[in-house]
């Protein structure tokens, strides 16, 4: 088994690189992709951990995209070049995170729901502060009954608190993603297909154009005909295939490494295709 979308405590996942990689380890999983939202940090860490282990751990990014109102998520494989400029850009965005959060605090407080930027940081314990972070707070306080309820009724997009933040457009992360060294794949396209009917096929030949190399097929909430389906997408355009859980963080209905909601299985080939791809560079 592989799982190529898992994120770790350098952004809003719960546990550290290392632990990741011990999860995964524990779970049997031959190969892994660290993905976390617009940094790179955890990947060193992860790929130590993985020559100890003896999980193959593949160095990625997951980069947020605004295009044509859309939010759009593309993932970079095999980043290993991370210049100064680079690297900045990153930093810009992280930042953008980080100044949206009083912002929200206050939308929040406004609505009459009591909560403090500390309580988020205390919940956050040293990671990069995300909505997820705000859900389970408000959970933990009895506002909302679940971190998917918080975000329905006010943390998601077009919810009462929700505050957006800077996003680079798909060709420049397809430039920062390709200029690390990486390979540019589109994530989980049911749920853009589920935000926007009919989007997808417009965004894919705009993707196209940039340099897209695969696209996200197998994932914990797509159906076995999604999957289908995106995988004969990706192989009529030349495509890469890839798959992942999209895990954060154990213990709270989430999807799991490897299995997603339990019954994910991403072949090792897809594994295989992406380093051969990847040593090809």
């Amino acid at each position: 088994m592989i799982d190529l979308h898992i994120h770790t405590t350098r952004s809003d996942g719960g546990l550290t690189p290392r632990e990741v990689v011990r999860r995964a380890a524990r779970a049997g999983l031959r190969a892994i992709a660290i993905t976390d939202h617009d940094g790179v940090d955890g990947n060193a860490e992860a790929e130590q951990a993985g020559r100890e282990l003896g999980v193959a751990v593949v160095p990625g990014v997951e980069i947020s995209t605004r295009w044509d109102d859309l939010t759009i998520h593309l993932l970079g494989y095999g980043v290993c070049r991370i210049t100064d400029e680079i690297r900045q850009t990153l930093v810009r965005l992280v930042r953008s995170r980080e100044e949206r959060n009083p912002r929200m605090i206050r939308k929040l407080r406004e609505m009459g729901i009591e909560i403090t930027m500390e309580e988020v940081l205390a919940e956050a314990n040293g990671s990069l502060v995300g909505r997820p972070h705000f859900a389970r707070v408000l959970v933990r306080k009895g506002v909302f009954g679940s971190v998917q309820e918080a975000f329905d009724r006010v943390l998601g997009r077009g919810r009462p608190a929700y505050v957006d933040k800077e996003r680079l457009t798909p060709a420049e992360a397809c430039a920062v993603i390709r200029r690390a060294g990486g390979i540019p794949v589109l994530a989980h396209p049911g749920l853009i297909e589920e935000e926007r009917p009919g989007a997808l096929a417009p965004l894919l030949a705009h993707l196209l154009e940039l340099g897209l190399e695969g696209i996200e097929a197998y994932y914990s909430r797509h159906t076995p005909e999604q999957t289908r389906r995106y995988r004969a997408l990706a192989r009529s355009r030349g495509l890469l295939v890839t798959g992942g859980s999209d895990f954060h963080r154990p213990d709270e209905g989430g999807p799991e490494i490897g299995t997603g909601f339990g019954d994910l299985r991403v072949p090792d080939a897809c594994y295989e295709a992406l380093a051969e791809r990847l040593r090809g560079r």
